[in-house]
Order: structure tokens, then sequence, then C-alpha cells
């Protein structure tokens, strides 16, 4: 399915940026160059926050997976531009199940890790998809017999695959049949495309609405090498490259900066599951990594601990992330500033000791090179307070999908309105979002606010956040009781639990109070309730 117009296909054409391999085809290339070298690499610890027994993976053992997960896929009925949903950790089988869903033209839409049933629901019955693919658990959640559930609701969802080694009954285990399958016996399908196979959709990813709804992005194979080329030639990846990465397959970060770069370098793709800060550092000395992706914020604590001092450093911004701190070091750091589902740019510090500006205007690769590839335009809307980011070019997708009634805001000129404020420096732009000003996942604190206050019991309540040195911010909830009435705080976490609604939306603490505080127009003054919990913070230290 192609949703990008003729016309942006040929100008992206025409610049060189867009060609016809897709992602498929790059990893093809890779195992016919370099059948033997190590593809794939589970962490060391896997067993204990998922399913199964740690993997390694040469290309030509993962290109033949793929192929037979691939054949199966197209043997049960899934076909060209059905989509596949994905909810998993960062596993060598999640890697296959992906790729092996793209050999066989299906369009991948990976959820994240925090969403529970409710948002999986909405994700799934907006996409259309037909089926999903679930692990066992990430850690004591059991995520697999949510996608049972997820099944018995959403009658569009055709097939429900389990990865790990708890698979629950209901759910067909992935790797039980790819052990009676061969290659020969189910061969991949013959996946044949009309007009160029790059500029069709590959995955949709996820944001979420103005009303706090998921809001599918879709984007082609042409549009993820776009994305691709801004990490891979900002930190100038050799071919074999050793890349760990933290982040799981299910945006911009995971898949632009993590699997991209390594499809790109041919490399050996080493995936982690974040669970302490040591564990990340300890794991890329282990690996000899030249390439990580780190959280900007811990980016100090963990370059002290890397040995190697040629490993490059990938320092992610989010629109949730905090103020970045001076950081003095001989080793390569590239700030990768992340605007949500929409773009992503990548400048190289050099000798600075902060992040560099994102100049506006066109952004290439390297940020060295005065002409290098175009592969995103950064404009402002100025009229909005503070003024808002707006992306467009190789990498921006800016179609809707066609099963989904919400739509990516488009102005005349081309431009995506991202809707994020930007911090301002006197040469561009220091950061994209604004520190305090949202939490990892959340969606708009008045529909949160809607949510906590239809807990019986509660009169009123209002979702806030705090402001939080590694995070960004923490979200918070206050709550009033009815009059006379104690808060059952234990209660509550169990209803949100009930609801199935995502990790990000439970509050980290709540606030007991006989009323709101308001501004004088009667809207509720989230500031103040912030400014209580770091009263009580100071009174703890």
């Amino acid at each position: 399915m192609i949703l990008t117009s003729e016309q942006t296909i040929e100008a992206h054409a025409q610049s060189g940026i867009w060609g016809r391999i897709t992602l498929d085809a790059l990893f093809r290339r890779a195992a016919a160059s370099h059948p033997d070298r190590v593809a794939l690499v589970d962490a060391p610890d896997r067993a204990e926050w998922t399913g199964g027994t740690p993997r390694k993976l040469t290309y030509a053992e993962a290109d033949e997976e793929i192929s037979r997960l691939a054949g199966f896929y197209a043997a049960v009925g899934l076909s060209l531009d059905h989509v596949i949903g994905l909810h998993t950790p960062n596993t060598v089988d999640a890697v296959i199940a992906f790729l092996a869903a793209l050999r066989c033209g299906l369009v991948v839409t990976p959820l994240p890790q925090h969403w529970r049933q409710r948002d999986v629901l909405s994700a799934l019955s907006r996409a259309g998809a037909k089926a999903l693919v679930a692990a066992d658990r990430i850690e004591p959640r059991r995520i697999a017999e949510d996608a049972r559930a997820a099944a018995a609701e959403l009658f569009s969802l055709r097939f429900v695959f389990g990865l790990g080694k708890e698979v629950p009954d209901g759910l067909i285990d992935i790797a039980s049949v790819l052990a009676e399958l061969d290659a020969e016996s189910m061969p991949p399908p013959a996946v044949r495309r009309e007009r160029n196979p790059a500029d069709h959709v590959a995955t949709l990813t996820w944001t979420r609405s103005t009303s706090g709804e998921p809001l599918p992005v879709a984007r082609s194979h042409n549009h993820w090498i776009a994305a691709g080329f801004m990490a891979f030639l900002e930190s100038s990846l050799q071919d074999g490259a050793d890349l760990v990465i933290p982040y799981a397959l299910t945006g911009m970060a995971g898949i632009g900066a993590g699997l991209m770069p390594w499809l790109m370098s041919a490399g050996t793709l080493h995936l982690h599951h974040p669970r302490a800060l040591g564990n990340l550092a300890a794991h890329a000395n282990h690996v000899e990594a030249d390439y990580i992706l780190c959280p900007g914020a811990l980016v100090p604590a963990v370059e002290r601990r890397l040995d190697a001092p040629e490993c490059r450093v990938l320092a992610v911004w989010n629109t949730w992330s905090p103020a970045a701190t001076p950081l003095r070091t001989n080793r390569t750091v590239i700030d990768l500033h992340v605007a949500d589902e929409f773009a992503m740019i990548a400048r190289q510090r050099g000798g600075s000791a902060l992040p560099t500006s994102i100049p506006l205007g066109v952004s290439g690769a390297p940020s060295s090179v005065r002409h290098g590839p175009a592969l995103v335009e950064i404009a402002l809307d100025e009229e909005a307070a503070p003024p808002t980011l707006k992306v467009r070019g190789a990498m921006v997708a800016d179609s809707a999908w066609p099963a989904s009634k919400v739509r990516i805001p488009t102005d005349k000129a081309g431009f995506v309105d991202t809707l994020l404020a930007v911090r301002q420096s006197d040469t561009g732009l220091a950061g994209i979002g604004l520190p305090g000003s949202s939490a990892p996942g959340s969606g708009p604190l008045a529909v949160l606010d809607a949510l906590y206050s239809s807990f019986t019991g509660v009169t009123e309540a209002a979702a806030f956040l705090v402001g939080d040195g590694i995070l960004g911010a923490r979200l918070y909830a206050a709550l009033v009781p009815q009059p006379g009435a104690m808060l059952d705080t234990e209660a509550f976490f169990a209803y949100l639990d009930a609801q199935g609604v995502s990790l990000s939306e439970v509050p980290y603490r709540i606030l007991s109070l006989p009323a709101l505080p308001r501004l004088e127009n009667g809207k509720i003054n989230r500031d103040a309730l912030a400014v209580r919990i770091d009263r009580l913070r100071a009174a703890v230290a």
C-alpha cells in the first residue's frame, strides 16, 4: 500500500535519498555478503525478564528462520498489506517476527511495551489488524494473556501468536511451529508489488492524538531508510559494527536509530532490556560495542563506565527528557533529538559540553558536511505560544492510515505540525519539548483527570507533573474523596489495573486533598499541586 503522493515520491527519488530497496532487501544483502557473521544476540539476562534462554544467530541462520516464519504467516492466510501487531520486549525472537512479517509483505505495527489491554485494543482496531504477536511476559506482566483477552473482544483479529517459554493456551506458539517446519516445506511467499516496493508502507508506529487516543503513523521502507541515514551517517558506523540497543523496536529511537543502522552496517545487533544503569554499560563492555543508544540524562553516568574509548554514544532526547547537563569527554557523543514519531535529528557534539543547537531549515547527515543528504526540514509555528515544531522531508510520514479516523495535521506547504513545543536558542533550537511539561507515554492531563475522577468515592481529580532529573517529569494524581470518606489508594490502583490502562497512565504517587487548587478562571492549578509535592520532598529531606 502506497500512501505517499506521487509528487512527494518523485521529489525524494530525484534527491537520491529514496530508492527501490526495502528493509528486507537490506537484510538479504547483508546475509548474502556475510552469512557466517553474527547478526542477532539476546541480552545475557533474558530469562530474568521474559521467557526463553538467550539466543545468538548468524545472518544465515536468521535468514533461514525469517523465511520459515514468513512462509508460515502466508500459509495461515496473512497476505499483502495485512497488519500484524507486535507486543514484545527486545529479543532475537521479536526481530525475527518483525522481519518475517516484512518478508511476507505485511505491515508491522509494534506496540509500546508499557501499553496494556485498553490501548492495545484501541490501536489494533484503528490499524485494522489481522494478527498479533505477543511475548509470554515482560518482567512480571503476562502480556500474552492480555493478547488472548484482546482477541476475544476484537473479532477482526484472526490470529494471535506467542513468543517465549510460557505461551498460554489459545495462542499459536511460534517456536513450536518453527521447530516442525523447514524452509523447503513452507517457503516464503513471492511478494509482487505494483510500482516501487520501497514506497509501500512497512510499519505503523504510535503517538497520541490531542484527545489522548492512539494515533498511527504510517511509514514506508523509504521513510525508514531516510531516518536510518540520520543516525548511521552521523555516527560514521563501519561495516560489521557491534550495536547495543536498549530501546524496543517500537518507534523512531528503536527502529530509526537501532534497527536501521544495524541493517545498514551489516553489523551485530545486541538487544538489551533496561533494568539497571550498570547493566547497560556492562553489556556494552562485554560485547566491545562500537555504538550504544542511551537516554540523554543517563549519558554522563554510562559514559564513565564504558571501557572502549572508540565506542560512540548516542544520547537520546525525547520530548519529555530533562534539560541536558554538561559533559566533558573525549568520546564521540551524538545527540539524537526525537520528535515523537515524526522525525529525529542527530548532531555530533564535538568539543561542546552540551548538545549543539538544531538549526532551522534543512538538516542532513553527517552534520559536518555542508551538502549531505537532506533528510528533514525544520520550521516553527510562530503563532503558537510557545512556538511548536513543524517538519517535512524524506523521513517524515504525512499520510493518514486509511483504517484510522484520526488525521496527521499538515499545512499547505507540506509541513507536519507536530504540536511539540520547542526551546529556542540564538542559533536554532536548544531542544524539542519543555522539560517537566510531559511524562513518558502519558496522554493529555485532562483525559487522565476524567479517568481518575471516575473512581468510586472520588468527587474530583487532577493529574499533574513533577519535575524529575532522569525522566524529565513524573506523573502524580490529586484526588478529592467524598465528604467524610477516606481515600483507599490500594483500591484506586486496583481500579486502574482493572481498566487496563497503560503503565504510563498510572500515577507515581497519590495526593489526597479536601479540594483542588484553582486559578481565577476556574481551571485546575497544576503548578500549585507540583509545588506542594516539592515542599513535601524538602520536608522529608
